[in-house]
């Protein structure tokens, strides 16, 4: 089964380098990696995929930056395989990788997502287990104790109390990404488009197999939204969206989960001292009012 890597560009070129070496790395060889780079300002780049002699590597720098949500339309513009992972440039697949996620899609080919056992990392590659992540992966994600496959509202609910996918880690079928990519919502776009998914029917697979490092660091997108506050402002939003989606399909359990928001809200919480003391008082507000949930 062939595997489109889809790896939208922007950040330190020696992340992106290690991430592309492990793709390169993996024991299932059938896959096709698509580099979009969204003009990111270091020609270095751009001559070092030059110097990469390997056919199943494609590498595309936009004229102009498109932002991320553009720029992910036009990796999944890119793809021709049946399934594709949306890689994150400074994230790292362990060797196993492509196995673990082939062997669950061949398991259970109905499903639309699945999510594998994922290692946390610092911005050196160490593993480390910040609050968000064990709240991710001990409070919020369902008990398993080998493949789970989770569908419905009871999934809707789970994910809208709590996000605890990691999306780079996800294999997606291409099929239910047609979509697309909800416009409006940067900093949330990928959980928006999984509960798209889910709402429209999706069936996400959880594997725990450890098959991946996903990178938390302060440069990170994620992470600067988080401290300007920006992603809060996208989160508020999206959960409105979602909740009204809910109430159509009558899961009022995920509607409720939507509007309450509580470990988004939660989040902000945590964030607001350190905020507060850098005297980023227009942030702290976006972080208070969030956290009251207003």
């Amino acid at each position: 089964m062939t595997i489109d890597i889809l790896l939208p560009y922007w950040g330190p070129p020696a992340y992106l380098y290690e991430a592309v070496d492990s793709v390169r790395a993996q024991t299932e060889q059938d896959w096709r990696l698509v580099v979009v780079d969204d003009c990111y300002p270091d020609p270095a780049v751009a001559q070092w995929f030059a110097a990469l002699d390997d056919p199943r590597v494609e590498y595309h720098r936009n004229e102009t930056n498109q932002g991320i949500t553009e720029n992910y339309r036009r990796c999944l513009a890119h793809a021709r395989a049946d399934w594709v992972v949306f890689l994150g440039c400074d994230d790292v697949m362990h060797p196993n990788y492509l196995a673990v996620v082939g062997d669950a899609v061949a398991a259970h080919p109905e499903v639309a997502v699945v999510q594998p056992g994922v290692r946390v990392i610092d911005a050196d590659g160490r593993p480390v287990r910040p609050l968000v992540d064990r709240v991710k992966q001990e409070v919020v994600r369902p008990r398993a104790h080998g493949a789970t496959v989770l569908r419905g509202e009871r999934l809707a609910a789970n994910l809208l109390t709590g996000d605890w996918l990691y999306w780079p880690s996800l294999l997606i079928s291409r099929r239910s990404l047609e979509i697309g990519f909800r416009e409006g919502f940067p900093m949330i776009q990928d959980l928006a488009i999984v509960m798209d998914i889910v709402f429209d029917g999706g069936a996400l697979l959880y594997v725990p197999t450890e098959c991946f490092s996903y990178r938390r660091h302060r440069s990170s997108a994620s992470a600067s939204g988080a401290f300007d506050g920006s992603r809060f402002v996208d989160e508020a939003r999206y959960f409105e969206v979602a909740a009204d989606r809910a109430a159509a399909l009558g899961w009022r359990r995920a509607e409720a989960a939507a509007r309450a928001r509580l470990t988004s809200r939660a989040h902000a919480l945590t964030l607001l001292p350190g905020i507060a003391a850098s005297r980023n008082w227009p942030a702290a507000r976006v972080l208070a009012r969030h956290a009251l949930g207003r």
